[in-house]
């Protein structure tokens, strides 16, 4: 007990110190920043963050850059000044060429070391491009060609079992599309990545492991000062009496986020350790296990193995790669998908138009053959669906970055400063977090066009405006700043995309989509999610869906 309460004493003091240093300095000193364009300063302690609708701050940042334009300065707690950028030069440089001072982990921890471990999400420098390159080999191409068994076979369950809770008489039956999405990214991300099976799409509920996993974003968006707590108890906090200290807080939000995380890792530990005891087995058991050892974990427990001590990542990150892979991809396919299911209920004509692709892909009448690989990444209007979703509705509106040096961002364009003259670059001070909005890039008239805010996938099947390639957007998907840039990009994008594909060729062909007469809305959080209207809070999507 006094062990408890000298470690809650002392976590206190940490936060107090810690938040009446960034009160002081922000507001004593002046900054580069100062000269740009942006909305004046706010309250004192939540600056403009307190002016966020906590689920539809999106709308807030498109604002912001509708009328700042691509570089602009914002106040954030305790009155510190953030640099808000979608500028394509600023992007290169933050994202790709000085990608090392613009850094994810200023602070000597994060909340994705404490909450999921040292994974890609959480490491930098040395540590980070050592798992990267342990984990690009297993999403190349050629790998996710041999996975798309896998996808279609899950992908074909969840169809049976959809089909199987509506009427087969044509009546369109209502069901929460953002469940089934979630429930069947979740087992292509389980039986391909580890391994493991989540869900048999028999019963309504998945195990354990898999409702800790879908309430893990929804938890985390629900203790809104994490991330800054975080920050500051690792000055002062090794992780482990960290994660003690906030799983005894005095807040249920929190205590409860601290469980999920708990739950997350113990069963990542437990499945990285029955792979590698098949592994030690060999060949039989392998091929006993789900996924035949051709996913992910396997793999990369087989190159860790074979890799010099040099190279060799430790237990504790091999599981937190996997915590972080299932956490991280869980919610922004199923979501994407969720958001094209949604835009093509409001379409009709689109989606017959891309059912009738898919159809006449498969080659037969009854629609029961699988689109091979190479044929479903080249189907023109399927791809334009995809990538107009992905660009006008990024699953991930932003990020943010910190400076660990002072620094020089040069702008494609000038803006006009506050004292009138023009700013060809931006000074930034060390420790100044930047701001990096992926959906204003997305979104920008000056690249896309008057009607870059508008979802058309034709835009896909014409050469895209000349502004597009002279822009030279840094994202590594299709122009789109949707998967991020550089070292820290998103390492699953083409997995992420063949889910995708995969998903809409199975269902489309076998389902048609229609509004209900209840209102859809989407909510800003860490990931982007649907509810039924805006007082709810649970994530779900009511769509009519009916038997063809």
């Amino acid at each position: 007990m006094v062990e408890r309460l000298l470690l809650a004493a002392s976590g206190g003091v940490g936060i107090i110190l810690y938040a009446l240093w960034c009160t002081v300095g922000h507001y004593l000193k002046r900054s580069p920043l100062d000269n740009l364009p942006g909305p004046a300063p706010a309250f004192l302690i939540s600056g403009q963050d307190g002016q966020l609708p906590p689920r539809q701050s999106e709308n807030f940042w498109n604002n912001l850059a509708r009328t700042y334009g691509p570089v602009s300065r914002f106040y954030g707690q305790f009155g510190r000044r953030m640099l808000v950028i979608h500028d394509p030069k600023a992007l290169y440089t933050v994202l790709v060429e000085d990608q090392e001072f613009f850094t994810k982990n200023f602070a000597p921890s994060n909340e994705m070391m404490v909450l999921l471990g040292p994974g890609l999400a959480s490491t930098g420098g040395t540590q980070h491009k050592k798992q990267r390159k342990l984990l690009n080999p297993v999403f190349s191409l050629s790998h996710l060609r041999d996975l798309s068994r896998i996808f279609y076979d899950v992908a074909n369950k969840a169809q049976k079992a959809i089909g199987s809770r509506i009427s087969a008489d044509g009546a369109a039956g209502i069901m929460d599309v953002n469940g089934w999405m979630a429930r069947t990214t979740l087992e292509i991300l389980g039986q391909a990545g580890l391994g493991y099976s989540f869900d048999d799409f028999v019963e309504d509920e998945t195990d354990e492991y898999g409702k800790s996993v879908k309430l893990f974003l929804v938890a985390f968006s629900s203790v809104p000062l994490f991330s800054p707590i975080v920050a500051g108890l690792s000055h002062y906090m090794s992780d482990t009496h960290m994660r003690r200290f906030l799983s005894i807080f005095p807040s249920k939000e929190l205590r409860g986020l601290i469980q999920i995380s708990g739950t997350i890792w113990r069963r990542s530990r437990e499945i990285v350790e029955e792979k590698k005891d098949a592994l030690h087995k060999g060949g039989d058991a392998m091929l006993q296990e789900v996924g035949e050892g051709k996913d992910i974990m396997s793999i990369c427990l087989k190159a860790n193995m074979a890799a010099s001590d040099k190279e060799k990542l430790s237990e504790e990150e091999l599981i937190a790669q996997m915590s972080t892979f299932i956490v991280a991809g869980m919610d922004t396919t199923s979501n994407a998908l969720s958001r094209i299911l949604h835009l093509l209920a409001q379409n009709p004509a689109v989606q017959n138009k891309l059912r009738a692709e898919l159809v006449e892909a498969r080659g037969v009448s009854d629609g029961e053959a699988d689109i091979p690989y190479d044929d479903l990444m080249k189907l023109p209007y399927l791809d334009a669906v995809c990538r107009e979703t992905l660009r006008v509705f990024a699953p991930v509106a932003l990020s943010a970055r910190t400076a660990a040096k002072d620094s020089v961002v040069p702008l494609t364009s000038s803006v006009r400063g506050r004292d009138g003259k023009n700013v060809h670059e931006v000074i930034v001070p060390r420790g100044t977090i930047v701001i990096v909005h992926y959906q204003a890039s997305n979104t920008n008239p000056a690249v896309w066009g008057e009607d870059a805010d508008e979802w058309k996938p034709e835009r896909w099947l014409a050469p895209l405006p000349g502004s597009v390639e002279e822009a030279r957007i840094p994202g590594m998907y299709s122009n789109l700043m949707t998967f991020a840039a550089g070292s820290r990009s998103c390492i699953g994008f083409k997995f992420s995309e063949l889910e995708m594909k995969v998903v809409l060729a199975v269902l489309l062909p076998k389902f048609s989509f229609e509004l209900t007469d209840k209102q859809i809305t989407w909510n800003s959080s860490a990931i982007t999610f649907p509810t039924m209207g805006e007082e709810s809070s649970k994530p779900e999507m009511l769509l009519k869906v009916a038997a063809l």
